[in-house]
């Protein structure tokens, strides 16, 4: 039967203000404009520390020399972009209207071999962010910045902020000392689920780890597109090891890792399982199962295939990309996707809506 053009109209209608609805943005970055921005969190002991020694990290972390922001995102004050939140809000925030966004800071911790140095940075990286963005701005909630490879530290951390609703996970870099499935992270999990926080996996950053499984790359251009092998490596490592089975309401959320490699993955690991499950009796399910119900990924970079339909047909390979998935805008760095134009498709009202808000709104828990 016929649609008729009023019908049409009506339709479109409702569909375009399911979109204007605003969203949520799940990896917003605020920056340190330098180490001494923590200086007022920090005890003189390590402000010494820090201006004698600086911050020395493994070798790697930075290589192949790290490109970050985008220039017009820069305020006026010439301070590194998305370090000002006054700044933030005006060009990201109010601009685009957000209705919440995730803070997501990439800070020296998880990069660092002092480890004592890397809990006190992210015990002041914490109070800085309460203060200086958090406090000012309500839209606004965060990631906690934990020493994830000293996991006594790490739970101290999460206790001390458990009654802070703001902080909604705990970040890991995308490389840690280990896989994320190794036992020694297990207390980091558990504080989690007791407290009520999910675990994210921000790409870049290492602690010592090459980005790829044979060596150091020689271009940026490798590093850039590497981070999904690390997630990959890490998600097989949570669900061989048993993470999931023992912690079944714990959540991972994969951030700036994009997201196209997922059905792959699962298809490939219950292939394996089907051959070599009873290495691992400890699992009790197919391993795409666990990633079904405990993974949730970020859209950003935002998949770009070369035909249309390639986008739609994740969905089939993937149903669960329409719960799964949540919008990204990786503000301020240069290569981020604005929320007017990251979609390379058109998707259905719904559809889009659920990515760009609800799935987030349910996952976080927010009005």
């Amino acid at each position: 039967m016929a649609v008729s053009v009023e019908t049409q109209r009506q339709e479109k209608a409702k569909d375009d203000s399911v979109v204007a609805r605003g969203f949520i943005d799940c990896d917003l970055h605020n920056e340190l404009d330098s180490p001494k921005d923590l200086y007022p969190y920090l005890s003189e002991r390590w402000r010494r520390h820090i201006d004698r020694y600086g911050l020395r990290q493994y070798l790697g972390s930075g290589y192949p020399r790290f490109m970050g922001h985008r220039e017009e995102a820069r305020p006026p004050s010439g301070r590194q972009p998305g370090s000002e939140v006054a700044y933030t809000r005006s060009d990201f925030l109010d601009r685009y209207d957000v209705a919440y966004a995730v803070l997501n800071p990439l800070t020296p911790v998880g990069r660092l071999p002092n480890q004592e140095l890397e809990a006190v940075l992210a015990t002041a990286v914490n109070d800085w962010q309460v203060a200086e963005w958090l406090d000012p701005e309500p839209r606004l909630r965060a990631s906690l910045i934990i020493p994830f490879d000293d996991p006594q530290r790490a739970v101290d951390e999460i206790q001390r902020r458990a009654h802070e609703r703001r902080f909604v996970q705990v970040q890991f870099t995308g490389r840690p000392h280990e896989p994320m499935g190794r036992r020694k992270y297990w207390p980091i999990y558990e504080a989690c689920v007791a407290h009520g926080l999910h675990v994210a996996s921000h790409a870049f950053m290492c602690g010592g780890n090459p980005i790829t499984g044979v060596g150091w790359p020689s271009y940026y251009i490798e590093d850039h597109m590497g981070p999904s092998q690390a997630m990959q490596a890490n998600l097989v490592s949570m669900v061989a090891e048993g993470v999931f089975e023992r912690y079944p309401t714990l959540t991972l959320v994969s951030v700036e890792n994009a997201f196209a490699w997922l059905p792959a993955l699962m298809w490939r690991l219950d292939s394996a399982f089907e051959l070599l499950g009873d290495e691992v009796p400890h699992l009790q399910r197919k391993p795409s199962e666990y990633l079904r119900e405990h993974v949730y990924l970020a859209t950003q970079p935002m998949e770009e295939p070369a035909r249309p339909e390639y986008f739609h047909q994740l969905f089939d390979f993937f149903a669960e990309f329409a719960d799964r998935l949540m919008f990204a805008s990786d503000y301020p760095h240069w290569d981020g996707d604005a929320p007017d134009g990251a979609f390379p498709v058109h998707l259905p009202a719904g559809l889009e809506h659920k990515i760009r808000y609800e799935n987030a709104r349910r996952l976080y828990d927010l009005p």
